[in-house]
């Protein structure tokens, strides 16, 4: 996959995180696409005020609905695209799946600065390179790219 397939990828990803915002969600989504270019998992946010799983991120739903049904193999040659970057959480889950690679819009500075305080986001400033850093093995990580647009899913939510 290229730069445009990458592009392409991480629209899909914004797009879901409307389709998650327009569902009472966070307005966050996220895709896992094999080396062939097959969409082996696509999640919106399912974490929401007052109900459902405080971990129901995106990135997460993904990986689980991923890692249960492909091989290690297969996971390792895939690439999960994110509307915004992922937490440590995420970055965690995405490194113990042996997901290879990870391309994302929105930094997680950028989210703060949109969310600021806000208590349903309480952002932390660990970037996922960090998390990934300190693993055994390399994920590799582009981003953030179109950062105005995946900013835009997040106007007047915060």
């Amino acid at each position: 996959m290229d730069g445009d397939d990458d592009l392409r990828c991480l629209r899909q990803a914004i797009d879901l995180a409307r389709r998650s915002r327009a569902s009472g969600n966070h307005p966050f989504g996220a895709l896992i696409v094999g080396a062939d270019g097959k969409v082996l998992a696509e999640a919106i946010n399912r974490a929401a005020p007052g109900r459902g799983d405080a971990t129901g991120h995106a990135e997460l739903e993904a990986v689980r609905a991923a890692s249960a049904a492909y091989p290690a193999d297969r996971l390792r040659a895939a690439t999960l695209y994110s509307s915004a970057e992922p937490c440590a959480m995420c970055a965690g889950a995405i490194y113990w799946a042996g997901i290879g690679r990870v391309v994302y819009g929105l930094s997680e500075t950028r989210l703060l600065a949109l969310t600021g305080s806000h208590p349903e986001n309480p952002t932390l400033a660990l970037p996922c390179r960090e998390v990934f850093a300190r693993g055994q093995r390399a994920v590799e990580v582009v981003g953030p790219l179109i950062e105005d647009e995946a900013a835009a899913v997040h106007a007047g939510f915060w």
